[in-house]
């Protein structure tokens, strides 16, 4: 499998294209399993949301292993999915305890368009086996985004322990940091709920000079 990187603008520069790809493309063609997202949407996040354009990162874990759910942004779904994501309801329902609303439905991709990097740490999953493709080197991936990251402020949701093991790794004195339980189900409750992340965010980026992020409509 040769995934195209041509839209990746900036992003391509990270040695994990040229060094770390070529294993991944491997791995996948290996795979005898359904993969998801689609193949041409495995890079979505960074296709919406350049570097130089990231100021909050949300970070996930891996893509839904449901057919038709996943399509290239952490926690995100296509428009089309109903129930959502029982994780994403959960994020919804802290947004609109947080900000009075929450968006139409599953689909993210304008947070992206606002500057948020909906990055999860594997980037494909196999079909209803949920962590399939953790270890087939997307890490590295990983990694040196948040490398590159480090270099500026910004705002990082870090939701459960694996999202901020990684994200310790941002080490800038003026990082925005909010760790709390993961929004799962099985831990929503411990922590996640009540956490108001999104009006703190939006705190964060005015008192930095710069624009809101519109959480709710584009």
């Amino acid at each position: 499998m040769a995934l195209d990187v041509s839209r990746l603008g900036a992003w391509r520069d990270l040695s994990f294209f040229s060094h770390g790809l070529p294993l991944v493309e491997a791995a996948l063609d290996n795979e005898d399993r359904a993969i998801f997202p689609p193949s041409d949407q495995i890079f979505a996040a960074f296709e919406l949301c350049p570097p130089e354009a990231v100021r909050v990162l949300v970070l996930g874990q891996d893509p839904y292993p449901t057919r038709g759910h996943a399509h290239g942004l952490a926690f995100s779904a296509e428009p089309h999915v109903t129930p959502l994501p029982r994780s994403l309801a959960n994020i919804y329902a802290e947004m609109t305890d947080d900000l009075g609303g929450r968006p139409a439905n599953g689909d993210l991709r304008f947070w992206a368009r606002q500057g948020v990097l909906l990055l999860n740490t594997a980037l494909t999953v196999p079909e209803g086996d949920a962590g399939g493709h953790m270890k087939i080197g997307w890490q590295d991936l990983t990694h040196q985004v948040l490398d590159h990251l480090d270099q500026a402020p910004l705002a990082a949701l870090l939701w459960g322990k694996p999202a901020q093991k990684l994200g310790a790794a941002l080490r800038h004195p003026d990082h925005l940091k909010i760790e709390t339980a993961h929004p799962s189900p099985l831990s929503a409750r411990r922590g996640f709920f009540g956490s108001h992340p999104f009006s703190a965010v939006n705190r964060w980026l005015e008192s930095r000079g710069s624009s809101p992020i519109n959480w709710i409509k584009e």
